[in-house]
């Protein structure tokens, strides 16, 4: 009898269900993931490569988004005014969101945003054409220490590639012309060009064209204190005497800052899940790109580390 009653209660919406009954949330409807470049940059094939990987965890398709221009800070701008629903999310690349944000009266903040993961760990390089006539990163620092107008083309003014370059040449003691690009794939195709003379990347960007029988680049020299399995032969620029520490770019997921806890936790895990799958850690492998798996929390850690960074190395502009 008291059964009969309750759900009779129930039917006429006297007894209200307990919050924790509901379901968990999941996106209604496809999922914006915006990404603040080009279509065929380094950030854009990594996202894409993730996106197609991570539907089968999210349940709903992952469409990237881009929207170039400002050398990120449209897209960012844009995603840090989405709705807080979890129908988007997208990409930031640290340290270069962090070093913008930190600039004067720039429309980025990391309180606009909330972090979900990251993603890709990627270390920089210094490269030149294959044909050039520098084979060592030791002959390159000596032309331009004799030569100051050489001409290194960026992903942007205080982007990531961007600093490196002025790392390494404030390590090493020299002079150049940055020439700012709209990202890593137009700047990378400035030096194939011939406009520039050698610029800094990842890893990530110009392996497979630095190697095999007709490579496009020369890899002289990384950003780490050991060199990388991938490039044996290539020197760190801490074993040749300049930048001694491990310098590169995270890319990681956020959300517009709003969007609710629940929503957040289903990303980290529908992630998670994604990038410790077996079949897409083998499809990064092919890729050439590095998963460096960190939860929200962890990414939040991250990005306070790099705006620290960020506002440090600013100094040397």
């Amino acid at each position: 009898m008291q059964k009969r009653t309750f759900l009779s209660m129930l039917v006429a919406g006297a007894v209200s269900v307990p919050l924790s009954s509901h379901a968990a949330w999941a996106p209604s409807g496809e999922v914006s993931v915006i990404v603040a470049y080009k279509a065929g940059s380094g950030t854009d094939v990594g996202a894409r490569l993730l996106a197609s990987e991570a539907e089968k965890f999210v349940g709903r398709p992952l469409v990237v988004n881009n929207v170039p221009g400002a050398d990120g800070k449209i897209g960012w701008t844009q995603l840090s005014r989405a709705k807080p629903d979890g129908r988007t999310i997208g990409f930031i690349n640290l340290p270069t969101f962090t070093t913008l944000a930190v600039l004067p009266h720039s429309p980025l903040s990391t309180s606009k945003i909330v972090p979900i993961c990251n993603h890709l760990k990627e270390t920089g390089v210094v490269v030149v054409r294959a044909d050039s006539k520098w084979k060592t990163l030791k002959d390159l620092v000596a032309e331009a220490k004799k030569n100051p107008n050489l001409r290194a083309s960026t992903n942007g003014v205080k982007a990531s590639n961007h600093i490196a370059a002025q790392l390494l040449a404030r390590s090493a003691g020299f002079n150049y012309k940055a020439i700012p690009y709209g990202g890593t794939a137009d700047q990378l195709l400035a030096l194939r060009q011939g406009e520039v003379q050698f610029s800094c990347a990842k890893i990530g960007d110009v392996l497979k064209l630095s190697t095999g029988r007709s490579p496009v680049f020369r890899i002289l020299g990384v950003f780490d204190t050991k060199r990388d399995p991938s490039l044996k032969n290539v020197p760190t620029l801490k074993e040749l005497g300049y930048y001694g520490k491990w310098y590169g770019s995270a890319r990681a997921l956020v959300a517009p800052a709003g969007t609710p806890p629940e929503i957040i936790n289903f990303y980290v895990n529908a992630f998670r899940r994604t990038l410790t799958d077996k079949a897409n850690i083998a499809a990064h492998e092919r890729a050439g790109l590095s998963i460096d798996f960190l939860d929200n929390k962890q990414l939040a850690a991250l990005i306070k580390e790099q705006e620290e960074f960020s506002r440090e190395v600013t100094k040397i502009f």
